[in-house]
């Protein structure tokens, strides 16, 4: 590139040095323009056996791979989420320019470029006599121009930038090292090949590398639709970018245009009539600046962070975190993503009016969804800002993730949440699964587990107590006062009772919860490693789980028992149109197509009738859900399914669960809680999507899968060590003095309804709060 110089003279010193680099240059650019015009035969002669020695010591070729360029994170709908780059460069094809550009270019730095091979010593001379007469002009081609900015673009791209060399502080060496190279490439590319690699590596200042970039920058056009004027102020600016910098240098700017537009008069490119026109065109920007990154995504800038990670953990886009990221942000990727942008607008709204991102105690909010069967990911919002800044509501933890992935690679997850109630259903699942009625009464009246109580565990050991007796423990408490009574196992999920949930454990293998929730999605948010159940508080949720594994879980029991691992990549592909393997969804069965029918048979009635009742879906017959909400209400949720979608919607603390974090007694957006349960507001985030998705016929929920009779079989009472009734054993009267403080339900007789004959809720029901030895619920 060429600098203008104030006053347009050189110092003596500076001149005599000039033109000592330009003699020699000259003789040596001779030598190449005759070699590169001499036929073989005669290169092999004595006469040039010299010269040719010369030219051999200089490298013949150029990697002209693309320059950086562009990557491009897309929804499902080809809609934009963000662009990312080191270098904000779109490469274009020729004839995707403006002929005006093209012509615009060439008249003022090149003139000859049509009729050169790569070296004009005609411009040489020309500079020679410039310099000579103590002035300054250019001597480099199109094609030297070319080479040069392929060269420092591949110093730049490898981190050697300090290595690139400009103007004066190229040496003789490197001057004919950019020739010898010139004419390689004339050798090999055709000049409109040139032209178009040129135009699209320049720089036209601002942050904007190529034709495209500049067009969009300066004019909020393309390069195909520059205007004359337009074409020539940017053909203008390339000399030097600074000085002629359409922004901050508008009068230099018009005079080199007109500069360009004399030329290209004088070059017969355009009439007069056209060219006094354009000199009389004022100086019109649009100036439309390209942000990237994923913190100036349009929508879902968490989303954007966990596609941007999936791909720098992918070793298929390099060995090292290094060439992955410069594939990511210099490869002109096009990532086609899984993201609904309807459903994504819906569940960004809703977190958004949750809660403000800067309430002081930074409470959050959460949506995430997955198709059941496919495992595409489909929504992910939260409603704090993705900023690094260290301010309040800034936050670059995604709620919805885990910490790390499977390998141990960074997802800048917050590692999820105590998920309370919405654990239950796994419970209930091995209970269905160890060949258990959901219509077995279990007795809720039961609170106390005596310090090493004999929990079953056949793959470690499962400890935990609620006993009166020990220092610090109490019963085990349930939300409500009246709710210590016998009931069946699937009235006592859909109400969220703990002692029911905790009675029908007894009779199960804690290894095998934990088998099936495992093999559902469930997994520990910090670690990944299997949710833990080796202490008996956690069949209430007391560990952390990443919204996305419950939505996935979820979606588990819908899709009849097979686990679907999450994705959100459809397709990656490069500049060049090579295709990148994406990873497809892991689908395996974690439980029969019946238990899972039982799950959700329990999980609608909860819907209806149970803690979730409230919660604003239009349409519950084809849907399930579980609310969740821990000691003090600091983590609540709603989590549910049908066939089309599965989503984990979650409002809380993720700075702590201190006793500053309790969400009782305070009002959110004008609305006074004396108790914040999952059913609110998580329960209306949750339902909010939900119902967006119905209205799109590929997510529409079919009918759910009604359960086996078997499991809606009548049964004697389970009572804890003394008995363990099945479907289809006989009905034998248990004494009343086993019945441990209340007698049992009567079991159901003949056919049993639907909706059986169950006690009703309480007409104002909240979710279950789930307690903790330490500070048990009152």
């Amino acid at each position: 590139m060429r600098t203008p110089m104030k006053g347009g003279q050189l110092g003596s010193g500076m001149a005599l040095a000039q033109l000592g680099r330009y003699f020699l240059i000259c003789a040596i650019a001779g030598t190449l323009v005759a070699a590169m015009f001499m036929p073989a035969a005669a290169i092999a002669t004595t006469a040039m056996h010299s010269a040719d020695d010369f030219i051999t010591n200089a490298p013949v070729t150029l990697d002209l791979a693309a320059p950086p360029q562009t990557t491009k994170i897309l929804a499902a709908n080809g809609a934009t989420i963000a662009t990312l780059y080191a270098q904000d460069r779109q490469v274009v094809d020729l004839k995707a320019m403006s002929p005006f550009i093209k012509e615009g270019i060439v008249s003022i730095e090149d003139s000859r470029f049509y009729e050169h091979g790569g070296v004009d010593p005609t411009g040489i001379l020309r500079a020679l006599v410039a310099t000579a007469n103590g002035g300054r002009q250019g001597a480099s081609t199109i094609t030297q121009q070319y080479v040069n900015n392929v060269l420092i673009e591949q110093l730049v791209a490898d981190g050697k930038t300090d290595q690139a060399k400009f103007g004066m502080d190229k040496t003789v060496a490197d001057k004919v090292k950019e020739m010898r190279l010139a004419i390689s490439v004339e050798k090999t590319q055709s000049k409109d090949e040139i032209l178009a690699g040129y135009l699209n590596i320049i720089y036209f200042g601002n942050g904007a590398y190529g034709i495209e970039a500049a067009a969009k920058l300066y004019f909020n056009t393309t390069a195909a639709k520059l205007t004359l004027p337009q074409a020539a102020s940017l053909a203008g600016v390339v000399n030097n970018p600074s000085f002629y910098d359409p922004i901050t240098q508008p009068e230099n700017l018009v005079d080199r245009r007109n500069d360009v537009l004399a030329r290209m008069l004088a070059q017969g490119k355009i009439s007069q009539k056209d060219h006094d026109a354009a000199v009389k065109t004022p100086m019109t920007l649009h100036v439309t600046k390209s942000a990237q990154g994923c913190a100036a995504a349009s929508m879902a800038p968490y989303f954007c962070d966990y596609v941007q990670q999936l791909i720098l953990n992918d070793k298929a886009y390099g060995a090292t975190v290094e060439e992955r990221t410069k594939m990511l942000y210099q490869g002109g990727l096009t990532i086609k993503t899984t993201l609904d942008p309807e459903l994504q607008k819906v569940a960004q709204d809703q977190v958004n009016g949750t809660i403000s991102a800067t309430d002081p105690l930074q409470r959050g909010a959460s949506v995430v969804s997955v198709q059941p069967g496919t495992g595409k990911v489909l929504t992910m919002a939260q409603n704090t800002i993705y900023n690094p800044t260290a301010k309040d509501g800034n936050y670059m933890g995604n709620f919805a993730l885990p910490v790390n992935d499977a390998n141990g690679q960074p997802l800048n997850g917050a590692g999820g949440f105590a998920v309370g109630s919405t654990f239950k259903p796994f419970v209930f699942a091995e209970w269905l699964n160890s060949g258990h009625s959901m219509m077995t009464s279990i007795n809720g009246a039961v609170r106390e587990y005596p310090a090493g109580y004999p929990w079953k565990n056949s793959c470690g050991s499962t400890t935990g107590s609620y006993d009166p007796n020990v220092p610090g423990e109490s019963l085990l408490p349930n939300d409500g006062p009246n709710d210590y009574h016998s009931m069946t196992a699937y009235l006592g999920l859909a109400t969220s009772i703990n002692t029911v949930t905790f009675q029908t454990a007894t009779a199960l293998d804690f290894c095998n919860i934990q088998k099936i929730a495992t093999a559902a999605g469930v997994k520990d948010g910090h670690t990944n490693q299997p949710y833990d159940v080796s202490d008996s508080s956690s069949l209430i949720g007391t560990h952390d789980v990443a919204p996305i594994d419950m939505a996935t879980a979820f979606a588990t029991f819908a899709n009849g028992g097979v686990s679907c691992s999450p994705v959100a990549l459809a397709s990656v592909t490069d500049a060049a149109g090579t295709k990148y393997p994406v990873p497809a969804t892991d689908c395996q069965r974690a439980m029969s197509t019946e238990v899972a029918a039982g799950v959700t048979h329990a999980l609608q009635y909860m819907l209806t009738n149970g803690s979730g009742y409230a919660i604003p879906l239009n349409n519950k017959d084809s849907s399930f859900a579980k609310t969740g909400t821990t000691d003090g209400n600091i983590q609540t949720w709603t989590i549910g399914a049908n066939s089309g979608i599965a989503t984990a919607a979650w409002f809380g603390s993720y700075k702590g669960n201190d006793e500053k974090y309790i969400n009782q007694d305070l009002t959110v957006n004008g609305v006074y809680y004396p108790n914040i349960d999952g059913n609110q507001l998580a329960g209306s985030n949750w339902a909010a999507v939900m119902n967006q998705a119905a209205q799109n016929p590929s997510l529409a929920p079919a009918s759910l899968v009604e359960p086996p009779a078997s499991m809606l079989a009548p049964t004697a009472p389970y009572i804890a060590g003394v008995n363990d009734p099945k479907p289809g054993d006989v009905l034998v009267p248990v004494p009343d003095n086993q019945q441990m403080n209340e007698s049992p339900a009567q079991p159901l007789q003949a056919t049993l309804p639907a909706q059986p004959a169950e006690p009703a809720p309480a007409p104002t029901p909240a979710a279950t709060v789930e307690p903790s030895k330490a500070a048990p619920a009152p």
